[in-house]
């Protein structure tokens, strides 16, 4: 009898530390991915920029598309009057965009364009370029915990739904009939496609989503394995109940497979078939999932975000032939 609770005892033991490995292991994991200043110190920025380099396609055709698509931002950048627009979110943070107007802005559409994970406002100025000189007046925040914003955890696109709804606020408080696109990138774009399914302002004409994840469950777990060298052996569910405490959000929730159910918004999916970091099923799968005017693009030779690269008259003739769709004005 003795030697049988000593037995439970010690087992009950090596249970509460196997709880307690975990609960430490998900709050790190937390931080690791989604807190910018902590990965900094992990130097996680620096892995998932190498890693990310490193599973992108680099063909002739890409790399001398790309170095002309930083020549026309450069000139973009020179000839556009930008400025920096202040937001404050609904939990109080400080957010960060850049706006680049028309001469005359007035009457002019607008698209909202959203970075990816670990992004910046800035990766998106290239994509502003070809906006602007299609007579687009342009918003492109920093999305919250990123760039410039304030935050505390990047919101996985989740809690940036209403950041950016906020910014539609902002168009829509000057020009209360702007004709809005949303255009985003991984994160970005998963971000758009999720906010298609709450109700949008009719100023919201249509989406461009660029190699959005359909979860972001699934994409954290990619993320561990891939750029942490952490496998799921349950961490998810902890990291799961510790964003919940210290995020305000449940990462499960950050589906947009979900809520593209919900959309009623035109929306244009973009994905390259050499995708090594968002599978190239998730535009698919999207696409399938959209009970509203569609359309998918599915780009040969191209790596994650870089179909515009790949062949960029191909894709901007796809891109503003949808948007001229539903736009009066375009």
């Amino acid at each position: 009898m003795k030697k049988l609770k000593k037995r439970t005892k010690v087992l009950i033991a090596a249970l509460i530390a196997v709880m307690v490995i975990y609960t430490v292991i998900g709050n790190i994991i937390v931080s690791a991915a989604l807190v910018p200043d902590f990965m900094r110190k992990l130097e996680a920025f620096e892995r998932v920029t190498e890693q990310g380099y490193s599973e992108m396609v680099k063909t002739d055709d890409i790399t001398e598309n790309a170095a002309l698509a930083r020549e026309e931002t450069k000139a973009f950048l020179e000839k556009s009057d930008g400025f920096k627009v202040k937001s404050t979110s609904d939990d109080g943070y400080e957010l960060i965009a850049a706006c680049f107007r028309q001469a005359e802005p007035e009457g002019k559409p607008w698209v909202i364009l959203l970075h990816g994970y670990t992004g910046w406002k800035e990766e998106m100025y290239h994509y502003a370029a070809k906006y602007y000189e299609k007579g687009f007046n342009i918003l492109c925040p920093d999305l919250r915990c990123q760039g410039e914003s304030d935050g505390d955890f990047i919101g996985m696109g989740w809690t940036d739904r209403y950041d950016v709804l906020d910014w539609i606020g902002k168009i829509t408080d000057s020009y209360p009939d702007a004709e809005i696109v949303l255009h985003g990138e991984s994160m970005g774009a998963s971000c758009a496609v999720m906010m298609s399914g709450m109700e949008l302002p009719d100023n919201i004409k249509c989406v461009i989503s660029d190699c959005a994840f359909t979860d972001s469950v699934s994409m954290f777990r990619k993320q561990l394995r891939d750029w942490f060298s952490i496998p799921d052996i349950g961490f998810i569910g902890s990291a799961r109940l510790w964003l919940r405490i210290r995020g305000g959000y449940d990462l499960k929730d950050a589906s947009a497979i979900n809520e593209i159910k919900k959309s009623d918004t035109p929306t244009l999916f973009i994905q390259g078939d050499q995708d090594r970091i968002v599978p190239v099923s998730s535009a698919e799968e999207l696409y399938e999932s959209l009970n509203a005017e569609k359309d998918i693009m599915i780009v040969e030779g191209a790596g994650h975000a870089q179909s515009c690269y790949k062949d960029p008259d191909a894709y901007y003739g796809r891109v503003f032939g949808f948007i001229d769709r539903f736009l009066i004005y375009s």
